[in-house]
């Protein structure tokens, strides 16, 4: 049996921790470690604990937005962070995955997308709401476009096999991938293979096509 995947609730309102817990208490390898009402709280617990997982409302006291979860990110690399707000600002909701969110769920949301999102999170994928998936598809103005692993599929995807969506989208062959990233042809085809597998796709073309759904530039 695998490790349970441990989680810090950040939220100042004591009803919404409770209502968390209630919906973790009946999922399988979850279990809530730590609470925290505000941003010095929470400081405490990342440095004390070596939690897998940060439920983190960004309107909590002592939590300076966005930069936030950078600093989050920089005291503890491996920890996953799942933001639970009420700011569906399409700007905020790029900015917060820029940062370093793996997921970005709104309090206004279907309770059972919390479930979802931390299945997503623990397979190393990303998840958006319902109620803030229109933020990938909206262009930033005066920004760059999202990072490749920022991009949002329906299936839940890893950093390598975004990465690998995005070169394949640009026109790259195999070898091309390869020396981009660093590893053998053989396994950047093997990657592409099991990247059409995963997304019932059947070709590079077909692969380009839902890159460019998700808003990645084709080449």
């Amino acid at each position: 049996m695998k490790r349970p995947l441990t989680a810090i609730l950040a939220d100042d309102h004591a009803i919404i921790r409770e209502g968390l817990k209630l919906l973790i208490s009946v999922m399988e390898n979850v279990s809530v470690i730590a609470e925290a009402a505000d941003g010095e709280a929470l400081l405490g617990h990342v440095r004390g604990t070596r939690a897998d997982l940060l439920i983190l409302d960004l309107g909590m006291p002592g939590v300076a937005g966005i930069q936030f979860i950078s600093d989050i990110r920089a005291l503890a690399p491996r920890l996953k962070i799942l933001v639970l707000t009420a700011n569906i600002e399409p700007r905020t909701v790029r900015a917060a995955l820029e940062a370093g969110a793996s997921a970005y769920l709104t309090k206004d949301g279907d309770p059972e997308e919390l479930g979802a999102a931390i299945e997503a999170v623990k397979n190393g994928g990303t998840y958006l709401a319902q109620t803030v998936r229109f933020a990938i598809s909206e262009p930033a103005r005066n920004s760059r476009p999202p990072a490749a692993q920022d991009m949002l599929s329906p299936i839940p995807l890893t950093r390598r096999e975004h990465q690998i969506l995005a070169l394949v989208a640009q026109g790259m062959t195999a070898r091309d991938i390869a020396e981009r990233l660093g590893i053998s042809p053989l396994t950047a085809r093997k990657h592409r293979e099991n990247l059409m597998r995963k997304l019932n796709l059947h070709s590079a073309a077909e692969l380009t096509a839902y890159a460019v759904r998700l808003g990645l530039p084709a080449g």
